[in-house]
């Protein structure tokens, strides 16, 4: 450790800090919530699909993409510091952050596969249902990142994972046992 800083960084974190004072980037964590945009667009196509099957081809489509890549092709102002940024975010933070982010990006990639199987099914209500559970978890982890970006260093357990599948009320118990097996999977 070095500073004035109790936890650890490099010797260039406060440089960072400065640099990132007044900007779209976190001065403490040195992370950007522009980010999560990555993720918002396929949560909202997952929530529609239930209303809007063909949908389903556009969440396909979809794949994670790491921190720096959706930075490097972003149109923001601060994109290039956002880069620079994240190799010096202290690990108390980015730590969290990305255990959450890939388990954001598993969670969508078994999340389209399962509501893609329950669309050929045809039953509506039965998608409705699972994207419904589904989307909440994926935003409740990107409610994780958000903290992480702005100072928490909190992940989301499998229990608590489990407690929200389980909360959403599912017509169809059966199926949603199998979603809940395949998010359960996600965290062996």
């Amino acid at each position: 450790m070095s500073g004035d800083f109790d936890f650890e960084h490099d010797d260039a974190y406060p440089a960072f800090r400065e640099r990132c004072a007044g900007t779209n980037v976190n001065e403490q964590t040195l992370l950007a919530t522009d980010y999560l945009n990555h993720f918002n667009e396929v949560v909202m196509t997952l929530e529609m699909l239930g209303d809007m099957p063909e949908l389903i081809e556009e969440a396909q489509a979809w794949a994670p993409k790491d921190y720096k890549d959706h930075f490097r092709d972003s149109t923001i102002a601060d994109k290039e510091l956002a880069v620079e940024a994240y190799d010096h975010a202290p690990p108390k933070f980015k730590d969290p952050f990305e255990q959450n982010i890939e388990k954001i990006n598993k969670l969508i990639t078994t999340s389209v596969e399962r509501l893609s199987s329950d669309i050929q099914t045809g039953d509506m209500e039965l998608v409705r249902s699972n994207a419904r559970a589904l989307s909440k978890v994926i935003q409740r982890l990107m409610d994780m990142c958000s903290a992480n970006i702005h100072g928490s260093e909190t992940t989301m357990d499998q229990e608590e994972i489990d407690t929200m599948i389980g909360a959403e009320p599912e017509p169809a118990e059966e199926s949603a046992g199998n979603a809940q097996a395949d998010i359960d999977a996600l965290f062996d």
